[in-house]
């Protein structure tokens, strides 16, 4: 079993409701949750609650290929965070206001399939995409 974590952040400025609304609301995900512009996140439910169930769909703009990535909540802490669990791994989400900022941090278990570069890479993109999203909103 991979022990190795990745963490990437961003700070995106709008305020914490604002940036947590953005972050969590399915019609807000879908149009930041994809980490190359040859990709897009079709449709995306959550059920913020522990227990509940949070799903987006990724796939290719020309159809090629897709997936969806689901995940369980393990904690709950409205505007502060939640940690989730996907496919045996797990991931931390952290809303920390810094003045104007909300810092987003994310933690997740790294796996095996790919190197840690990409997939570092690929979480910070989507992350990116986000704080673009919603400055730009």
């Amino acid at each position: 079993m991979n022990h190795s974590t990745i963490t990437v952040k961003t700070n995106v400025s709008g305020g914490i409701k604002k940036v947590w609304e953005y972050y969590t609301n399915p019609i807000h995900i879908t149009n930041w949750n994809f980490a190359d512009p040859s990709w897009h996140c079709p449709r995306a439910q959550n059920d913020l609650r522990v227990g509940g169930t949070y799903m987006a769909r990724m796939e290719a703009k020309d159809g090629s290929t897709g997936f969806d990535f689901e995940a369980i909540y393990s904690q709950v802490a409205i505007s502060k965070g939640f940690k989730y669990e996907f496919g045996g791994r797990n991931a931390r989400v952290q809303f920390n206001v810094l003045g104007d900022q909300i810092e987003v941090v994310i933690t997740f278990d790294a796996e095996n399939e790919n190197p840690i570069e990409m997939q570092k890479r690929g979480w910070q993109n989507i992350l990116d995409n986000f704080k673009t999203y919603t400055q730009s909103n």
